[in-house]
């Protein structure tokens, strides 16, 4: 396994990163140490290495509200963060590497700025406090300029993007030999301290949410993910590799009843309602960069019935999900981001994919057309939850885990332990499948005690 898996103890072994390394080597020590996106759909870090990529991003825009992960992790290892994206930019041969983040974060762009005077390929693309400033697609436009094709990969217009964590993730198992094992978990909204503590992946949603203290409300609902893209979990749920964020909310809120909401009654709803004011595509992030996506004229065309043009329904695929035109746009309250998400999963479950098309020229009024994080929030009922959520250490202990297969885009990883064996913290408990696939490992030391093709549980 390209010397990057011990055959004694299954843990993984210190390979050190450098000017010199390839990208074969880099890969293996990516795949074997299961490093995938930290957040989003977690895309196999290893894929995203390629001799195409003349500019390299690291992603620090936080896109959605109330997360600060990104901004702290990125100031207290600025120097060993910076120093690895370094090495990678070597390792593909970029000419360009460019750390995209807020102006706002001042602290993080001070700890920058004291390290990255030595590499001269380094660069910090200061962006707006708008939402969706961390989006793949604006991001590489605000930073380099370049608009990436309806539907493509940014590696068509020679870009990677890695986030923060993803890039200390990546330190940690070349410098340390340490695996992906942990997450980094924001816990927000209705919880007595609000923090950001690095848990065990598999560890329940409930448990992370604990260190956070107690929660001031009766009927709380976990909100997993960004309160723009994430979803309502049960507290039962494990912490995966893409766990971001929990916010905690009072079931009442805003933000719960629409995701509680029925498409039936939604496309009703729509009927009733919708206006054609255009505000959704108006204000919709890849349409103002010439991607042709319109909701409002997918909204008309859904309620009506109107198949006559059919371009309106196979164009939902170039829909990114921000929610800006359901959470933001509308003035009505209707949902075009989740009607459009109903269409574009019928068209995949049926094996239909992207147009091929051109964009067209970004919009002139696009400087002009930004959503203010602080309006956003203002208008989500978010405020109040703006509050600081530091870095703090795990407190207590976890004794049992259960460690998804599928952490990540591709296919799940192969289970190498049975009930019984005991394991390692770090060791590695899933290898990779054939294809794009990347490793799982233990997260803590203690017996296997149960072993599917989906999960392995673990219990101290």
């Amino acid at each position: 396994m390209s010397g990057v898996e011990s055959i004694k103890t299954g843990l993984t072994e210190k390979k050190s990163l450098t000017e010199k390394t390839s990208i074969e080597e880099l890969s293996a020590i990516l795949r074997q140490n299961g490093i995938v996106g930290a957040g989003g759909a977690g895309f196999p870090t290893y894929a995203k290495l390629d001799k195409r990529a003349d500019t390299i991003i690291m992603n620090c825009a936080e896109c959605e509200p109330l997360l600060k992960l990104h901004r702290q992790l990125l100031e207290q290892e600025a120097f060993e963060i910076v120093k690895t994206f370094h090495l990678i930019a070597k390792c593909v041969g970029a000419k360009e590497a460019v750390i995209g983040i807020k102006k706002a974060y001042k602290k993080t762009i001070e700890a920058l700025k004291g390290c990255i005077g030595e590499y001269p390929e380094i660069r910090l693309g200061l962006l707006d406090e708008v939402y969706p400033a961390g989006d793949e697609v604006v991001l590489i436009y605000e930073v380099t300029g370049k608009v990436v094709p309806p539907g493509g990969l940014p590696i068509e217009s020679g870009v990677a993007v890695f986030n923060v964590e993803t890039v200390y993730n990546i330190y940690k198992a070349a410098a340390l030999g340490r695996p992906v094992e942990d997450k980094l978990v924001s816990i927000v909204g209705e919880v007595e301290n609000p923090v950001t503590v690095r848990v065990p992946l598999g560890c329940t949603i409930e448990e992370a949410v604990s260190q956070a203290g107690k929660i001031t409300v009766k009927n709380p609902v976990f909100f997993i993910g960004g309160p723009m893209m994430g979803f309502e979990g049960s507290g039962l749920l494990p912490v995966t590799k893409t766990t971001n964020a929990i916010l905690v909310l009072p079931e009442e809120h805003l933000l719960i009843q629409r995701k509680r909401r029925k498409s039936s009654i939604d496309l009703k709803r729509a009927a009733a309602a919708c206006c054609q004011c255009t505000m959704c595509t108006d204000l919709c992030p890849r349409h103002l960069l010439g991607h042709p996506i319109e909701p409002h004229k997918f909204m008309r065309a859904a309620t009506c019935k109107d198949i006559q043009d059919t371009d309106i329904f196979l164009n939902t695929m170039f829909c990114s999900s921000c929610g800006l035109c359901e959470n933001y746009s509308c003035m009505q309250g209707l949902s075009p981001r989740s009607l459009i998400a109903d269409y574009k999963a019928g068209l995949r479950s049926h094996g239909i994919k992207p147009p091929k098309v051109e964009a067209a020229p970004v919009a002139e009024e696009r400087q002009y057309r930004k959503a203010p994080m602080e309006r956003l929030m203002a208008r989500l009922d978010l405020t109040k939850y703006d509050r600081p959520a530091p870095i703090t250490a795990l407190s207590g202990e976890i004794k049992r885990v259960k460690l998804m297969c599928s952490q990540h885009i591709g296919a799940p990883a192969v289970p190498v332990v049975k009930e019984m064996d005991m394991v390692e913290k770090g060791q590695m408990i899933a290898k990779p499948a054939d294809g794009l696939s990347v490793a799982i490992h233990a997260s803590i030391s203690g017996k296997v005690v149960e072993v599917t093709e989906k999960y392995v549980i673990i219990q101290k």
